[in-house]
């Protein structure tokens, strides 16, 4: 028999995510193939691949990449807060959470009750925001030095680039971090949701017991009528 699901994540939030998801792919590989990378190793020489030591080549990619991955984040930002849902911003407490949470996985103690997001969920949201939020400003920055009119010191540019280059790797640290947590077998229900946006609503139950509270709560507030019809 079929298990009841329970919709997790909608379909702009999935269009966002993996938007997200290849924008960044794509920049952190054609920013690679400007260093240049892709004729070190031969990469060009490879059939169909002789565009990735062109420069422009390469820039052009980059560019339109940061276009989306921009257009992506803002819309991100926007649907959250007109539908006010901050479930994934770190609350007090989420470190200490997150502790237990990663105990329990070892059978040390039983696992907190959780929300839509774990802790560590949360916490991992805020490590990649910020490590977004500086390869974005830098990244803008890195192109208005291109326009004719604009003229920065060369010390302010090569601490921008050096920030850039970090929060590169910070992001690239932080995708292997998530694909990572997927190793973990407790986790191995919530990757279907990324693609179908439903979730197994007996998992949720065990493991986010307080958002299907909530969710119940909200689907009662939603089939109440407006209005009484007084005698």
């Amino acid at each position: 028999m079929a298990k009841e699901k329970m919709l997790r994540h909608s379909g702009l939030v999935r269009l966002v995510h993996w938007s997200i998801a290849l924008s960044t792919f794509t920049l952190i590989i054609t920013g690679m193939f400007q260093l240049p990378l892709a004729k070190r190793y031969f990469i060009d020489q490879l059939p169909g691949l002789s565009w990735t030591a062109d420069y422009s080549s390469t820039v052009l990619i980059h560019y339109i990449a940061a276009a989306v991955l921009l257009s992506a984040v803002s819309v991100h930002i926007v649907y959250h807060v007109i539908r006010k849902e901050y479930n994934l911003i770190p609350k007090k407490g989420d470190l200490k959470e997150s502790y237990q949470i990663i105990k329990s996985m070892f059978g040390l103690c039983e696992e907190p009750k959780s929300d839509k997001y774990l802790a560590e969920q949360r916490l991992a949201y805020a490590y990649m925001a910020f490590s977004f939020l500086l390869i974005l400003v830098t990244g803008v920055v890195k192109v208005i030095k291109n326009f004719p009119a604009m003229h920065f010191s060369a010390t302010f540019i090569s601490w921008v680039t050096n920030i850039h280059n970090l929060a590169t790797f910070m992001i690239i640290f932080g995708i292997f971090a998530h694909l990572v947590a997927f190793a973990i077998k407790a986790n191995w229900p919530l990757l279907p949701s990324m693609f179908t946006g439903m979730v197994d609503l007996e998992y949720a139950k065990h493991r986010h017991s307080i958002w299907c509270m909530k969710s119940a709560v909200g689907k009662e507030k939603k089939h109440q009528p407006k209005y009484s019809i007084g005698r």
